[in-house]
């Protein structure tokens, strides 16, 4: 007998005469409003930029479906007399006119928590501050290789929303879910990976103990048949684990634990008490560094349950990166490596990449858009890293001043560069690296002072290093 979706079919139920909102015109609202118009729904949407600056393609589609649109600086105040409302994640549940219809009784929702509500198949969900998207890929490419029919979703692959129609029990899906997306989630994932947490995003969050309660709401609604992997050194993640309601399983570098999975330069293990089972040795992946071999040993430990060890290891041996992430972009003749590490928006994900490269021989580029962040731990990696560092952007000068600072203490000098463009940086770099050097792009700050997003700066630095390294 073929499998019947039964919450889909009473969600479908459900909006029949019900007023629905749509509040952002993003890519991954767009499957939303195809499927709002496929079942007939009254559905308004609303983006806070003007007509002009929306994707053509995007508000023709809208205008197509005839659905009404409130767009610019106030375009909440028409969000009044609604059933339920699909926020987008930068629309954090705290603003005013969210609350406001919560009380009169709207349900407030996303795109990504629906889809969990309504998938019946496996989800793991993984979030943290930094390694998401590697940890989230590694899942993806394990589950692959043991032939699961396996989804990628949330904040990458694509919007899954549409594909709950034919998603079975048997399936698994992946999502990377960022805190924006977590905030008031009353839902988690059956599995359940918390990377790490360090400070993020506080240009967003009213503060730190937000941002991670949100984090938390991974772990809220589980329940004993739950798994949930944790980063045990990390005190906030470690700390998560007395509110676990199901099955905790632990991954470190830094401690001897007594079950779980232990990282260092040479392999990943297991740890049962006092017994070590060797699973695999780190040379034999091609991503490097111990964040990698992290990422790699949650990702082990997420799919314990599902794959064969010898499957996962085969399938972390095949995986290659993830694009912007300590990408090889070109090695020149004289061995001078170009890295684009774009997808480093914050000073601790910078850092990581920083120990990745065990010599002196660093020129750093980084700056970008200012999240409100402290740069003061980035200071001693960039002087004991690098030779040179070429700021750019809106935190260029957080940055000089906290590593001037640093280099009064007579570590070691470091050359400091300032440009006013991306190119300019590229050239500069060119024209002082020497044999041997790795210029490492890895901002410690977010794009959208120049960028429409870290994705696009990467791809443009990329495209300035084919453009004019030889």
């Amino acid at each position: 007998m073929d499998f019947v979706n039964t919450k889909l079919e009473e969600f479908n139920n459900y909006l029949d005469g019900r007023r629905v909102a749509i509040i952002g015109l993003g890519v991954s609202n767009i499957p939303l409003i195809e499927y709002m118009h496929e079942v007939g729904a009254e559905t308004v949407v609303f983006d806070k930029r003007e007509l002009d600056k929306i994707d053509h393609e995007i508000i023709n589609k809208v205008i197509c479906y005839d659905m009404e649109y409130s767009l610019g600086n106030n375009y909440l105040d028409k969000l009044v007399g609604f059933d339920i409302i699909f926020r987008s994640p930068s629309c954090l549940p705290t603003t005013p006119e969210l609350k406001l219809e919560a009380s009169r009784g709207a349900i407030i929702t996303t795109e990504i928590e629906m889809f969990m509500e309504l998938c019946p198949g496996t989800i793991f969900g993984v979030t943290g501050s930094d390694g998401k998207t590697t940890t989230t890929s590694l899942i993806y490419e394990i589950l692959k290789a043991k032939g699961y029919n396996t989804y990628l979703g949330g904040n990458i692959g694509c919007p899954l929303f549409t594909k709950v129609k034919e998603i079975k029990p048997e399936d698994m899906v992946v999502l990377e879910l960022s805190s924006f997306q977590l905030m008031n989630m009353k839902i988690s994932p059956k599995v359940a990976i918390v990377t790490n947490i360090t400070p993020n995003h506080l240009n967003i969050h009213e503060d730190m103990e937000e941002y991670i309660e949100a984090k938390k709401c991974i772990i809220n609604s589980q329940n004993k048949e739950s798994l949930v992997v944790l980063n045990y050194d990390n005190d906030i993640t470690r700390d998560f684990a007395k509110d676990a309601l199901g099955e905790v399983v632990f991954f470190s570098h830094n401690t001897k634990i007594s079950k779980g999975y232990m990282v260092d330069q040479n392999s990943i293990k297991f740890c049962n008490g006092d017994f070590r089972t060797h699973i695999l040795e780190t040379k034999n992946m091609q991503i490097k560094g111990i964040h990698n071999y992290m990422n790699a040993a949650c990702s082990i430990a997420a799919t314990k349950d599902y794959v064969d060890l010898e499957t996962a290891v085969e399938a972390i041996c095949n995986f290659k990166g993830v694009e912007h992430r300590l990408e090889l972009v070109k090695q020149t003749k004289d061995r001078i490596k170009w890295y684009n590490d774009s997808a480093s928006s914050s000073p601790t994900r910078t850092i990581v990449g920083l120990n990745s490269f065990p010599t002196k021989n660093v020129i750093l580029i980084a700056g970008g858009y200012d999240k409100n962040l402290e740069y003061e731990p980035i200071a001693k990696p960039i002087v004991n890293s690098c030779k040179s560092i070429i700021l750019i952007g809106q935190t260029a000068d957080k940055i000089e001043k906290v590593i001037r600072k640093e280099i009064k203490n007579g570590i070691k000098e470091v050359n400091i560069y300032r440009c006013e463009t991306l190119e300019e940086t590229v050239l500069l770099a060119n024209k002082i690296a020497t044999k041997g050097d790795a210029v490492l792009f890895s901002p410690a700050s977010a794009s959208f002072d120049m960028f429409k997003n870290f994705d696009d700066r990467g791809k443009q630095f990329k495209a300035l290093v084919q453009k004019y390294i030889d």
